[in-house]
């Protein structure tokens, strides 16, 4: 039985690059939790503590809740590797960092934000990965979430080592000492993407660890991101079961829509679509 709520969230820039762009949407479609990633094509990690201090304030004012930085942390190459990737879409080089630590600069914007989780990849995929390469920067991660309380979720993305629900699922079961301030934030789509749909086991596996997901949808034909409810994901069918084993109360759902030629749109038909799945699979929303 489907026992946890999901708590909508929309990711900022997916609406438009600026503030009022954002605000005036999530006032639109009754949303009250909206994600940072980008504001007017710069990343909140190329900013000084001073510029988000005055992006929260404005969203404060809008009676905006920030659940989660949407960091690119790690979504760079590793230390003396080379990813063979082309354009990556929300790359980050760590060089436009303002600060001399950008992982140290990432959990400060986190705070600044009074955001209770920030997101992190797993390097560009690059041949020869092992979970075990990560198994330092985790700990140094781990250290810093625990000083300032946040969440750290782990998201599946193609481009990156860590690219399918598969592939997270082991990288879980591998972590030293236990997941600690880790959470895997489960991006069905970007698994099938892969060709990859999310196997029983490795759902079964993440689940109980899950406190937030992404959601967006494909058109396997056509290779593309359409809105929520307009592709081949059968949403419903995986929404019920990845919720089934989730232990937590509550499960951040944030719109990832990644359809920029039409933005605002894709994104208020996902909302409506999420809350449909929601009715249909019996689960409460806020």
């Amino acid at each position: 039985m489907v026992v946890s709520r999901l708590a909508l969230a929309v990711i900022g820039d997916e609406i438009g690059p600026s503030l009022p762009e954002m605000i005036s949407f999530c006032t639109e479609h009754g949303v009250s939790r909206l994600d940072m990633r980008t504001v007017d094509g710069r990343n909140l990690l190329a900013m000084t503590l001073a510029e988000v201090a005055a992006i929260a304030d404005t969203l404060k004012s809008a009676g905006l809740e920030v659940p989660t930085f949407v960091s690119p942390l790690l979504k760079w190459p590793a230390p003396n590797k080379t990813s063979s990737n082309g354009r990556v879409d929300f790359a980050f080089d760590p060089a436009q960092c303002p600060g001399q630590d950008v992982l140290a600069h990432a959990f400060d914007i986190a705070n600044t934000l009074g955001a209770s989780h920030i997101r992190a990849f797993s390097h560009l995929r690059y041949p020869g990965f092992a979970p075990r390469d990560l198994h330092d920067t985790v700990e140094r991660l781990t250290a810093m979430a625990r000083e300032r309380n946040v969440t750290i979720e782990l998201e599946n993305e193609p481009v990156c080592n860590l690219g399918s629900t598969a592939e997270l699922a082991r990288f879980f079961e591998t972590l030293p000492g236990g997941a600690g301030p880790f959470r895997p934030l489960v991006d069905i789509a970007n698994s099938y993407s892969m060709g990859m749909p999310p196997e029983a086991a490795d759902i079964a596996s993440l689940a109980p660890k899950v406190d937030m997901i992404h959601l967006k949808d494909r058109n396997l034909a056509t290779k593309r991101t359409v809105p929520l409810g307009d592709g081949d994901v059968p949403w419903a069918n995986e929404l019920e079961r990845l919720l089934r084993d989730v232990e937590a109360p509550e499960v951040i759902a944030s719109i990832e829509t990644h359809c920029p030629h039409d933005g605002r749109n894709a994104t208020a038909r996902s909302v409506q679509a999420l809350r449909r799945l929601a009715g249909e699979i019996g689960v409460a929303m806020v």
